[in-house]
């Protein structure tokens, strides 16, 4: 049984595709060189991406990859002891970021209660100098 995958535009030199392509060069030229590269070789895009994962199949770096990323992020060695340990620091380590996280957000939070409470003072600044030349204007007027 086949399954056969319909386009709305066929890699062919047909009036659409030819508009879409210049359309294409004249809003950003990097879509109408795109439709053209479709226009000229779509009709092998699948069976390029077929064998791309064919490939990637059979990579070495497949596997590495698949063993990197178990559960816990890092491939057993096959010592237990090892294994234990690497668990053990890599879990304390996790706790010291945590501690770290924890005080650099504390001192976030502290950095910006010292803005708040400097612009408040120089707000007050502000108004305690407004409040006099204000203050002295009217009653040189009088």
């Amino acid at each position: 049984m086949t399954t056969t995958k319909s386009c709305m535009i066929k890699p062919a030199w047909t009036p659409a595709t030819i508009a879409l392509m210049v359309l294409g060069f004249m809003v950003f030229w990097p879509l109408g060189l795109a439709m053209l590269a479709y226009i000229l070789w779509g009709d092998r895009f699948e069976a390029m991406f077929r064998d791309a994962r064919d490939q990637w199949r059979g990579s070495p770096l497949k596997g590495a990859f698949d063993q990197m990323s178990n559960s816990a992020g890092y491939a057993r060695t096959g010592n237990a002891a090892f294994d234990d340990y690497r668990e053990r620091e890599l879990k304390r380590l996790e706790e010291e970021r945590a501690k770290l996280d924890t005080m650099r957000a504390e001192f976030d939070d502290f950095l910006r209660e010292l803005r708040r409470a400097r612009d408040q003072e120089e707000f007050d600044r502000f108004m305690a100098n407004r409040g006099r030349s204000a203050g002295g204007s009217d009653a040189s007027t009088l």
